[in-house]
């Protein structure tokens, strides 16, 4: 077998080609520097950086995505750089959601932010919050067990975040992931608190969650986190079920969307088309009836769907007027006759008590369907 030639990838001063480098080696790529002056290194110019040719394809996607595989050159993006934030838990469904999110983070030029969270013990373990009849806190070995165990958990949290991390650089290497900026931090707390108070702090243009298959009566902590956060963020959140009908957001075809026959339409059909605007959408406008018109508005549905297909050229759209009561099983009707790729529903603000008996659509569509949705505020 012949021997693996050396090829010149790149001229540098010392300094900067040190620097590349030490980058190269870190992402597996051998490397050699010619035109070294052993005596003087510093002043030597014209450094040649050179690779195996065999290496040349991982070089590349190193170098052009610098940013990315520098841990010194991480900054974050200039203002007025789109974020999108991915809560994560290390469990399939969040990793299935991330890779997602990186997908739709490169189609819109955006950095990612990984947020990691972990409850303190003290919240959990009710020994340690007993009070004494003064209302004080109870100062105990247990108290100190927690402060213990909380400071492990955040240590696990550190390192299992450093580990996807390497994941992820490595999934960009090998090509299966598209080059994204993104940064991270692990955080203490309820994570559906901290997941909105990000997002109304740093206003992602998406927040992409994963959630378990509907099937599954036993869910994860992350299922129900990411039902209590499309209760309550007012940021569009992207639902990503553990299985998919399709590998990317870019082979999303057959749409739904949840119309009220109201203004608030034109808002969340505007968000739709930002996200996906080269797409060919097929969007079935599926209005549900008020309880003051358990009819329906056919004028109103029609109206909007003629705004629709002068305003968005590039989807095309039908019309379908539902139920008042009948909506989730209708659904799985339309469903059954379109294999839908995508659910989107406009989710109005509604305060905790009107949240805890009668949930947004969204909230019941999660635990009744296995398609990605998209909950826009409105």
């Amino acid at each position: 077998m012949p021997e693996d030639r050396l090829i010149t990838i790149a001229i540098h001063t010392y300094e900067k080609a040190h620097e590349l480098k030490n980058i190269l080696e870190g992402e597996g790529v051998k490397v050699t520097l010619q035109n070294v002056n052993l005596t003087t290194p510093v002043v030597s110019s014209g450094i040649r950086v050179r690779i195996n040719e065999s290496d040349l394809p991982l070089a590349l996607r190193v170098i052009e995505n610098i940013e990315i595989f520098a841990p010194s050159a991480l900054k974050e993006c200039p203002d007025g750089c789109a974020e999108i934030l991915v809560p994560i838990d290390f469990s399939n469904s969040s990793r299935q959601a991330c890779f997602m999110a990186f997908k739709i983070a490169a189609a819109h030029k955006a950095r990612i932010r990984l947020l990691h969270t972990y409850i303190d013990p003290m919240l959990v373990n009710s020994a340690s919050l007993q009070l004494s009849d003064s209302m004080t806190f109870d100062s105990s070995a247990e108290a100190a067990m927690d402060i213990q165990e909380e400071m492990e958990l955040n240590k696990i949290g550190n390192r299992q975040m450093k580990e996807f991390e390497t994941l992820l650089r490595e999934k960009m290497k090998d090509g299966v992931l598209p080059p994204v900026v993104f940064t991270s931090e692990v955080n203490e707390g309820l994570p559906e608190e901290v997941i909105t108070d990000y997002a109304s702090t740093h206003h992602p243009m998406l927040i992409v969650m994963g959630t378990r298959g509907a099937n599954k009566q036993s869910r994860d902590m992350l299922g129900s986190v990411t039902a209590e956060v499309l209760d309550s963020c007012r940021s569009s959140i992207f639902t990503v079920p553990e299985i998919l009908r399709f590998k990317s957001a870019s082979d999303i075809h057959e749409v739904v969307y949840f119309a009220s026959s109201r203004q608030q339409d034109i808002l969340a059909l505007d968000a739709l088309y930002r996200l996906f605007p080269e797409q060919s959408l097929s969007v079935t406008l599926a209005s549900i009836p008020s309880k003051k018109k358990p009819a329906g508005d056919s004028d109103a549905l029609n109206n909007l769907k003629e705004y629709c297909l002068k305003n968005y050229p590039a989807y095309t759209f039908k019309a379908l007027q539902m139920s008042h009561s009948n909506e989730i099983e209708e659904f799985r009707v339309l469903d059954s006759e379109n294999k839908i790729e995508l659910i989107v529903v406009p989710t109005p603000h509604k305060n905790i008590f009107a949240r805890l008996f009668s949930p947004t659509l969204a909230h019941k569509l999660l635990f009744h369907s296995d398609i990605p949705m998209l909950s826009i505020p409105v």
